[in-house]
């Protein structure tokens, strides 16, 4: 009995590895007949797994979708490469998805052989993941809204504004974004007739997907580009631009995806756009990462630039420089 369910589950592990398997290639890995193959395989599907058979000379078996998650055989890496995966998703803003994937995590290392449960425990004691403030997400949400992607149709939902104010959207869902501890969506809005990005956080009371809709031309062919440059810029008084000089690699690691845009430059150094409300608070980020740097635009920022430089001189001489009463320092 135990030899026969050793190889019934080594059975469900080949079938899920290739798509379909003749009945001499699973008999010749299994060292069994082919008659103990398809004795086999009514095992399996009086379990509750759907093993689809096609006869032939090109026929053979293929598992298909059913109402039971069969068991997986994993091997060491991969089974390390689950728990690293739901250690990662364990800060997950999503609700739910956090608490869910500490559970699966503590019964995958609970069934684990003894020489795995080691590092496992070495892996959860000595990985910890940042998650910094994050908004809460939820899962019924993130549902309607994927549905309605999936089948094309108008979503309704009440979204929440910057001054919390809460409107009705009416928008045509393309793409869901997730940008780590935030998601967005790209849509239509159908009521401002053009693109827009929402925070899935601030979406609220989405009501049954309505008429199905036509797919327009998008708004650009790389959307989570459009995504990062709408959140790092769009909503800013100021689009700033400036060159660093620094690598990208060491930029990137000052300025994450959700702060700025970043590109690589010849000569070594890097373009840098970033969105800002004050000139005053751009100029002194860019000088507290302590790189060289050249600004670009827009004129404004020029401007700002050699006043406060103007002020900082007179101050290094010992003057009390006079601020201007119209002093721009949004």
């Amino acid at each position: 009995m135990i030899q026969t369910s050793a190889r019934l589950l080594q059975l469900l592990s080949l079938l899920q590895v290739r798509r379909e398997w003749s009945g001499p290639d699973l008999a010749d890995r299994l060292q069994v007949t082919e008659r103990t193959v398809r004795r086999d395989v009514d095992k399996l599907r009086t379990l509750g797994y759907p093993i689809r058979s096609s006869p032939g000379a090109s026929g053979g078996y293929q598992l298909g979708a059913g109402a039971n998650l069969p068991p997986l055989l994993l091997d060491d890496d991969e089974a390390l490469a689950v728990a690293l995966g739901l250690n990662a998703v364990s800060i997950s803003p999503v609700a739910g998805v956090g608490e869910a994937s500490v559970r699966a995590l503590a019964k995958l290392q609970q069934v684990a052989p003894p020489r795995l449960r080691g590092r496992f425990a070495s892996l959860r004691d000595s990985v910890s993941a940042l998650g910094g403030p994050s908004a809460h997400i939820d899962a019924t949400v993130l549902t309607a809204i994927t549905t309605a992607i999936t089948d094309r149709r108008v979503l309704p939902f009440d979204h929440v504004g910057r001054e919390e104010t809460v409107s009705r959207r009416m928008v045509e869902p393309y793409r869901l974004i997730d940008a780590g501890r935030r998601w967005y969506l790209v849509g239509f809005d159908l009521d401002r007739d053009d693109w827009r990005t929402f925070r899935v956080d601030r979406i609220e009371r989405t009501s049954t997907p309505r008429a199905r809709f036509t797919p327009r031309p998008l708004p650009a062919a790389d959307l989570t580009d459009y995504v990062q440059r709408t959140i790092t810029r769009s909503p800013y008084r100021y689009d700033l631009c400036v060159r660093i000089g620094a690598p990208i690699e060491r930029v990137t690691e000052m300025m994450g995806p959700l702060v700025a845009q970043v590109e690589a430059q010849d000569d070594g150094s890097t373009l840098v756009r970033v969105g800002a409300d004050s000139l005053d608070w751009a100029l002194a980020q860019l000088i507290g990462t302590g790189e060289p740097f050249a600004l670009i635009s827009p004129p404004e920022l020029l401007t700002r630039a050699r006043e406060l430089a103007g002020r900082l001189a007179a101050a290094a001489d010992g003057a009390v420089a006079p601020v201007p009463p119209d002093d721009a320092r949004a």
